[in-house]
């Protein structure tokens, strides 16, 4: 492939993917610019997920990183209402398309209940 459609495609979809995690954030309750900045993108996509900020180092380590993404996508799957396959196949292995899906479709974020807390605190 010619490298000016390569490097057409990548941009197309890093602009997908961004549009997505703003639409996520926002609904989720957390700053939508926040898409846009590196590292700290992250640390949004794991709170939202309903996971301690600090598992953004866990993505640092490698095939840990791999695992923790995988429990993260079914936080997050779960976090919309969305089922476990979901977790896995729309925001695990294609995270550009599940992404899109709950950002722009019907999806309403109620946040991630553990161990019997208020899923009402994990809006904000």
């Amino acid at each position: 492939m010619d490298s000016t459609v390569s490097n057409f495609v990548t941009i197309i979809i890093s602009l997908v993917l961004i549009a997505a995690m703003w639409q996520v954030f926002t609904k989720a309750g957390r700053p939508g610019w926040g898409a846009i900045v590196p590292v700290y993108n992250l640390y949004l996509l794991v709170k939202t997920a309903g996971r301690p900020g600090w598992w953004v180092v866990l993505y640092l380590v490698p095939v840990v990183n791999i695992v923790a993404h995988l429990l993260v996508s079914l936080d997050l799957a779960r976090s919309f209402g969305k089922s476990k396959a979901f977790g896995v196949v729309g925001l695990w292995l294609f995270s550009v398309v599940g992404l899109a899906i709950l950002g722009f479709g019907g999806a309403r974020y109620t946040g991630v209940d553990r161990a019997g807390q208020d899923s009402a605190a994990f809006a904000h």
